[in-house]
């Protein structure tokens, strides 16, 4: 089990390029995190993940979010802002993930309250330990509110 965690945590992938879910299971499978990772490819299934809707109304509240930006349907800013904006879930951490470097989108997320801001690295070897040591610092590190 985890550190703080008293169950495997739930984190939900939001991504849509199946190459890199299937990294980022790879690499919380080799992490010492016993985790449950959720993944929804666009940013309508993420809203609807989120307030358990559609397909999701079995789906467990997230402990961490990764979120990459450029998704589908909704973008990852637009999916960013109604979780900060939503009282039940504006404290889960949202790590965006993104192949962007831009400096508008690192100030945009960060006005939108994203709790960090990582650049995919293209690397196989370093997206894994980037993937290890997010879970890591936010599940294993940090503090953070509970669940209710």
């Amino acid at each position: 089990m985890n550190q703080k965690f008293n169950r495997p945590v739930e984190i939900l992938l939001i991504e849509d390029n199946a190459g890199d879910i299937r990294l980022t299971e790879e690499a919380l499978k080799e992490s010492n995190i016993k985790s449950n990772l959720n993944a929804v490819m666009d940013g309508a299934d993420a809203i609807a993940y989120l307030n358990k809707q559609d397909n999701y109304v079995n789906a467990l509240i997230p402990d961490l979010i990764l979120l990459d930006l450029n998704i589908p349907k909704k973008n990852g800013k637009e999916v960013l802002e109604l979780i900060k904006s939503n009282e039940a879930l504006k404290k889960i951490p949202v790590v965006v993930l993104t192949t962007s470097n831009s400096e508008s989108d690192i100030y945009k997320t960060y006005d939108l309250h994203a709790n960090c801001y990582i650049t995919k690295p293209a690397d196989f070897n370093y997206f894994i330990d980037v993937i290890q040591s997010i879970a890591d610092f936010w599940l294993n590190v940090v503090s953070l509110p509970s669940q209710v």
